[in-house]
């Protein structure tokens, strides 16, 4: 039996793949790659001889046979995942049949596209006294959303939202925010293609307005949403700063001065 590995291959410039997972490309028999949202061009390191097969037309069935069969002919075979594969990647689902293959698994992080959104945008998702937390969700479509994780119910924190998955559902991001006392003129960041070279398209709005500026630039998938009380603190006069750099602030290498 070989070992499958499920990669994660970045938000899109190939160059934001892990060393480690650049590695495993490198010295794999057969590669898996999710062609509809990963550049091909994250497969260049791959040697020659190397099978390598674009998923975007496979069913999870096609995929995790595909992946089965690699695993008992192949000493390693690379599954590359868009982002992460710990988010929105089906990863438990495609894991249990080789589990009951006996076919050894591995995991290897990447780059998720919220914090590819973010430093597009130049952005931080926390800030000292505005928010320190930051959810990872989407808005529900054809995918029922679990008790308790409505946009309602998310957006009463007042803090970071990453939406994955949602751009075509603006409206519903609108009416959730709105609904819970988001001010109309909230900014919003929108990307498109987040580290994609020559592709990457960053939206700038308010709450109110972002849904139209998507739809005058035909934004319509492969995009983050961010909704957060820290948009565009690059510009404000003042900020709360972190104690961790602050003088007066003591920790184990450095002692505070007065």
């Amino acid at each position: 039996m070989g070992k499958v590995w499920f990669v994660g291959a970045g938000p899109g410039d190939p160059d934001l793949i892990t060393v480690k997972g650049r590695d495993l490309i490198a010295g794999a028999d057969a590669i898996l790659f999710a062609g509809s949202l990963v550049s091909q061009a994250t497969t260049r390191w791959a040697p020659e001889g190397c099978e390598i097969q674009d998923s975007k037309g496979m069913t999870l069935e096609q995929i995790t046979q595909w992946l089965v069969n690699r695993g008992r002919e192949r000493q390693q075979v690379v599954r590359l995942q868009t982002g992460d594969p710990s988010l929105y990647g089906a990863l438990i689902e495609m894991v249990q049949p080789l589990d009951a293959a006996g076919i050894e698994v591995g995991i290897v992080p990447g780059v998720s596209s919220a914090f590819a959104a973010a430093a597009a945008g130049v952005e931080s998702l926390t800030l000292p006294e505005i928010t320190q937390t930051v959810i990872l969700s989407r808005i529900e479509g054809r995918t029922p959303m679990p008790e308790g994780e409505s946009l309602t119910e998310l957006a009463s924190h007042h803090s970071t939202l990453c939406l994955f998955l949602s751009i075509t559902l603006l409206h519903k991001v609108q009416e959730g925010l709105l609904a819970e006392g988001w001010a109309k003129e909230s900014p919003i960041l929108v990307v498109q293609k987040a580290s994609w070279p020559g592709e990457e398209c960053i939206i700038r709005g308010t709450l109110e307005n972002i849904k139209q500026r998507c739809q005058d630039e035909g934004i319509s998938s492969q995009a983050m949403i961010i909704a957060s009380p820290t948009l565009g603190a690059r510009e404000w006069p003042k900020l709360k700063r972190s104690k961790l750099y602050d003088s007066s602030f003591s920790h184990r290498f450095r002692q505070a001065t007065p």
